[in-house]
């Protein structure tokens, strides 16, 4: 027996309306990590070794800089949105809301500082 109506299964919306927006955001996210983290880490490791100057130099090419800002924003963006999952699932009352705008400060002040 379903309890949706034919107009709710096409629209795809949920009880909350937002888990195929946020599904979509989480997939998309993933999957974009999954080629910036191994070029970021490759970056990274060629960086071993080498003084401030040669760590500077590295960062300051244009495709490093731009990987680098993607890496943190992507990274940390896919980072609230799965905290936020977690916490919506496992809290409830004034605590859920507390730990979602702890997570959401937490990403944005990483973001900010790198």
């Amino acid at each position: 027996m379903r309890y949706l109506t034919p107009r709710k299964r096409a629209e795809g919306l949920g009880a909350a309306r937002m888990g195929t927006g946020h599904h979509i955001a989480m997939t998309v996210s993933g999957w974009a990590l999954l080629f910036i983290v191994p070029v970021f880490v490759f970056i990274l490791a060629r960086t071993l070794g080498h003084g401030f100057d040669g760590v500077r130099a590295t960062f300051a090419h244009p495709f490093v800089a731009v990987l680098t800002a993607l890496f943190l924003f992507v990274g940390m963006r896919h980072f609230a949105k799965g905290a936020q999952t977690a916490i919506e699932d496992y809290s409830h009352g004034f605590k859920r809301e507390a730990l979602t705008m702890l997570a959401n400060a937490v990403s944005y002040l990483v973001i900010a500082a790198g």
